[in-house]
């Protein structure tokens, strides 16, 4: 009797400590206001979860519609490709404030208790649209998307100098601060997990790639087609990207989108070319039909075996910036390589 006394103790007991500990988990999963949140360099205090928000950077806006909070959106700006399918009907209830640069009055306009953004060149220390103090002046937060400061100098350059690699660990921690913010950590959790899968998903689809026989250049756009490319450095999106698919970036510079010349590029003969997609119409080459016809048509970059081989993998632009598409820019390489057969080389 004595030890089944003692068995019935120690099984309440392990049916006790298994109660607090899934009510401390679930207590954990609520945020604790005032909030206090690191970032980029500042320090932002929320007393609640906003309930007005300006989203200036299409990926930061993305997240949020992916969160389910599009109901706190109350205005976006900085587009450069059509919004995910999935989030056709919910964007349109959005104001769209500019496809570009919004003012700073605009932003203001909508009366937010948080500006999200993207990217500092926009909003930051001397951004186009505003500098951080002037929404301070109203007590406005600023949350900047951390895969644009970590690791990167914004004053150096018009696109920043990154000092350490972009890592989609950057999205993550973007995804799970703002599920903090607005109180909605397991949708952040969800959101990670799902994506966490397919990247895995993606290098495992590759994973007998020829280490360092394959090689790339992502070109994004060029001001001229008579002048040098604007084409990705090794620490943004794109090299991010082609590091874990085991492919080799013939662009070797810290900078974001560094002007690179064909001469340079058809020397490194890249074994595949990957194209920019995207609506902006800033340059020329902005069109990725105008970029297939200027590498088949130019007397030096015709000759790459690249192009004769038709081996040009069009990419929609959000996937070769730092945001959450770059999950499909590695899903889009990672078929093109086994459709292309190079994974078998």
């Amino acid at each position: 009797m004595k030890t089944i006394h003692l068995k019935t103790i120690i099984l309440a007991l392990a049916i006790s400590c298994f109660s607090i500990a899934v009510h401390s988990n679930a207590f954990a999963d609520e945020t604790h206001y005032p909030l206090t949140v690191k970032n980029c360099g500042r320090t932002l205090v929320f007393n609640k979860a906003p309930e007005r928000v300006v989203s200036v950077g299409q990926n930061t806006t993305e997240i949020l519609y992916a969160l389910g909070l599009s109901d706190k959106v109350k205005g976006t700006a900085l587009w450069y490709s059509p919004v995910l399918p999935q989030f056709t009907d919910v964007n349109k209830n959005v104001k769209m404030l500019s496809h570009d640069v919004p003012s700073f009055e605009s932003i203001i306009a909508e009366k937010p208790d948080l500006v999200a953004s993207h990217q500092e060149w926009v909003i930051g220390p001397a951004g186009s649209a505003a500098t951080y103090d002037q929404f301070k002046d109203f007590e406005i937060p600023v949350y900047t998307a951390p895969a644009d400061c970590v690791g990167k100098d914004n004053l150096a350059g018009s696109d920043g100098l990154r000092t350490a690699p972009f890592t989609m660990d950057m999205i993550y921690q973007e995804i799970s601060e703002l599920a903090l913010i607005f109180n909605v950590q397991d949708r952040g959790e969800k959101l990670v997990k799902e994506l966490k899968a397919r990247e895995q998903a993606a290098i495992d689809k590759v994973k007998n790639l020829p280490k360092g026989k394959i090689s790339a250049v992502f070109w994004y756009s060029s001001a001229d087609l008579d002048i040098d490319p604007y084409v990705a450095g090794d620490l943004g999106a794109p090299g991010y990207i082609m590091k874990i698919l085991g492919i080799k970036n013939v662009i070797e510079s810290n900078y974001e989108w560094p002007t690179v010349g064909w001469e340079t590029i058809v020397k490194a003969n890249p074994t595949i070319i990957v194209l920019a997609e995207m609506d902006r119409r800033r340059f020329p080459a902005d069109d990725v039909v105008v970029k297939r016809d200027f590498l088949k048509k130019d007397p030096v970059t015709k000759l790459l075996p690249a192009v004769e081989n038709n081996r040009l993998v069009n990419m929609d632009v959000q996937s070769m910036n730092t945001t959450m598409r770059t999950i499909d820019g590695i899903e889009k390489l990672a078929n093109a390589i086994v459709e292309l057969g190079l994974d078998k080389k």
